[in-house]
């Protein structure tokens, strides 16, 4: 029997069914607004987007698992690459680069040169302090919490502020070691 091959982001994503990219970015974008007009406070937007990201991510980690074959990784440093290669191109048809790594390999940073999210989005001076895309911060902190990863990821860099690429830090806090529900009785 052929040993089970991970696929590709770009497999995957190919044969994923998706909605129509704009469509997705101005929804979210209405989200986002509403979110500002209801909360008033940025720090309270960024927080509620990192916690809708963070609720989507401890669901989607499911059906990244099923779809994707990829098998347990070694690491933290191959689970940011398989992130990075394979997670956002499923999800976002984007890939993300990993550097910037510590000399532990517990903390690193996500670089997405291309974010589908901010197509059509411009940052009113009144809104210079949201974190527009910590959806992506939450639903990565969630995911990896599925898979027994604590971790703490903040925004690094941000397009819509000026910089040129859109850079999270994720770092890992510890590792919280699998339990089983039950013992085999032997």
């Amino acid at each position: 029997m052929a040993p089970v091959v991970p696929r590709s982001g770009d497999a995957i994503f190919a044969n994923f069914e998706r909605v129509n990219a704009e469509l997705f970015t101005l929804t979210y974008g209405a989200i986002v607004r509403q979110l500002l007009t209801d909360l008033e406070e940025v720090e309270e937007v960024n927080k509620q987007l990192d916690q809708m990201g963070y609720n989507i991510g401890i669901r989607l980690i499911d059906e990244f698992l099923a779809k994707s074959n990829v098998t347990r990784c070694v690491d933290f440093r191959e689970t940011a690459e398989v992130i990075a290669k394979v997670g956002f191109k499923m999800f976002l048809g984007v890939t993300a680069s990993v550097s910037n790594w510590d000399t532990e390999g517990t903390c690193c940073s996500l670089i997405l040169e291309d974010n589908p999210l901010v197509d059509f989005v411009e940052l009113p001076d009144t809104c210079q302090g949201l974190n527009y895309c910590s959806i992506l911060s939450g639903v990565v902190r969630g995911a990896l919490e599925m898979v027994s990863m604590k971790t703490e990821v903040t925004w690094v860099r941000d397009m819509l502020r000026g910089d040129d690429a859109f850079e999270f830090q994720v770092k890992l806090l510890k590792q919280v070691p699998e339990e089983y529900p039950y013992k085999d009785d032997e």
